[in-house]
This record gives structure tokens, C-alpha cells and sequence, in this order.
């Protein structure tokens, strides 16, 4: 496949029946969540109402040093967005999981997981204490004890987001460009850990300052 470039779409409907997936569940709004998914097995975020946020990091759960790398995901396919085609990379460059299937079309790798002291920067002071994704991130290692804790927090990916770049080289945080029913499909190059924040953000308008659920399918390899 040809390298993609920053501005690329690449919409592709999944084959994959809902019926047999072994994992159909729905997450709620501004909630954590990790789980094991198996090489070769297909996960496929949906985004319910539109909009919401996914804040996703992936972990070897063979050896939870290698993780997800914006870097090198974006330096060896060419471009900083995600779409059908997109391989993404370890810290190591290996494949760590392969985007098969894609409604939305374009997912960003810049914007990052909020946090206090991006909602303060961001925002305003008062901001601070408000609930956010790296909060999220924490409680789910904590609760895990996988060994993974704080210094294992990288730069995530934000699926449905849309972080456009302007002319001057800064990031926009713009109305999403996903939809009710949107997903995602990606299978599984390696045995992982995948960690979900789906985001509480109410401060930019992202998700409509109004976080919903998303659902989460598993499939099995054929």
C-alpha cells in the first residue's frame, strides 16, 4: 500500500458480523478500560452518537516496555493521521496492530490525552481538577497491577478526534468528523494490552462538550 499522506481518507466497510464477535460490549462515557487482545484477533471501537473521543495506547502484554509510538508510527507511514491501511508502530517500529476497516476515515496522533495540566494551559486554573484522560489512564493501571504505572504514559492515539494542523504548524482542536455509528477495525500484529480512555473532556468541542458511550467488539481470527 502506498504511503499515506496527511490528508488521506480511507473509508472501508468491515466484513465482520457483530453476531460473531466473542467480546460485544458497551462502554460508558468518560470511563477507563483494559483488556488483553490476542494476536491476530480484530478489535472494532464504534462511536455510538458521534464524536466521542476514544484515547487509545497499546502495550505488549509480552513485553509491556514495547508500546505504542506516535513517532515512528507517523515517520514510516508518511503522514499523521490514521486510516484504513495504517500500520501501527511500537517504540521498536515493529507492527504492533494493523487499521483493516474504517468508516471514519482520518483519526489524529497529535492532540494527546487531556490532563490537569493541559486543561489549566488549555482552559482556565479551575479546570485543573477536572476528571480527565490521563486520570483515567492511572486508575486503569492501577487497578490492573500489570506493572505499568505513570512513566509508562506515552502519546496516545484519539480515534474519532479531530486535531487539524494549521499553516503555522499549531494544532486545532476542531468539531470531530466522525458520526453516530462511526467505527474503527484494527487486528491485532502482536499480543496486547489495550487501554481505553473514552474521554471525559467537556471543554472543547471535540464530542459537543458532551461525552457518550462507545462499544467495544472482539473477533476471534478467521
Amino acid at each position: 500500500m502506498n504511503a499515506i499522506t496527511a490528508t488521506d481518507v480511507r473509508l472501508q466497510e468491515s466484513a465482520l458480523n457483530p453476531a460473531d464477535a466473542v467480546i460485544d460490549q458497551f462502554h460508558p462515557a468518560g470511563e477507563p478500560i483494559l483488556f488483553p487482545l490476542d494476536k491476530g484477533q480484530v478489535l472494532r471501537i464504534v462511536d455510538l452518537e458521534g464524536n466521542q473521543a476514544a484515547d487509545v495506547l497499546f502495550y505488549n502484554r509480552d513485553d509491556p516496555a514495547e508500546h505504542y509510538s506516535a513517532t515512528d508510527t507517523m515517520l514510516h507511514q508518511g503522514g499523521i493521521y490514521l486510516t484504513t491501511g495504517s500500520v501501527i508502530r511500537s517504540n521498536d517500529a515493529r507492527p504492533m496492530l494493523t487499521i483493516v476497516a474504517d468508516t471514519c476515515g482520518r483519526h489524529d496522533t497529535l492532540g494527546g490525552a487531556c490532563a490537569a495540566e493541559s486543561n489549566t494551559v488549555r482552559y482556565a486554573l479551575q479546570k485543573k481538577f477536572m476528571h480527565s484522560c490521563r486520570d483515567n489512564y492511572l486508575i486503569a493501571l492501577q487497578h490492573a497491577d500489570i506493572g505499568l504505572g505513570k512513566r509508562d504514559l506515552v502519546p496516545n492515539i484519539n480515534f474519532f478526534m479531530n486535531v487539524p494542523v494549521t499553516e503555522g504548524g499549531d494544532l486545532k482542536f476542531a468539531d470531530g468528523v466522525s458520526g453516530p455509528g462511526k467505527y474503527v477495525e484494527m487486528r491485532a500484529e502482536m499480543n496486547l494490552w489495550v487501554l481505553i480512555s473514552n474521554c471525559p473532556q467537556l471543554n472543547n468541542p471535540c464530542n459537543a462538550y458532551n461525552p457518550t458511550p462507545t462499544r467495544l467488539l472482539v473477533w476471534n481470527p478467521t
